[in-house]
């Protein structure tokens, strides 16, 4: 779970690597998650969450008192 974004739910994506030749192997898309301290005034202190880089414009749109209630929600511990 270490490519999972807390506030979107992005993770990692599966497909097919494809060679030259036309062979296939197995590959991975991560999102690109990052972690991020916020302050958090009601609670008097700083949250550390890992979110994708949409997660994080979501952040800065919404406030980070509505997206920790949105993350809280989704029934994950902050």
């Amino acid at each position: 779970m270490s490519a999972h974004c807390m506030l979107t739910g992005a993770q990692p994506g599966f497909g097919n690597r494809i060679s030259h030749s036309h062979r296939r192997t197995s590959r991975r898309f991560d999102p690109n998650v990052q972690s991020k301290r916020y302050w958090l005034p009601s609670e008097g202190r700083r949250v550390r969450l890992r979110l994708s880089a949409r997660g994080i414009k979501t952040v800065d749109a919404i406030g980070v008192e509505a997206a920790v209630a949105r993350i809280r929600a989704r029934g994950i511990r902050v």
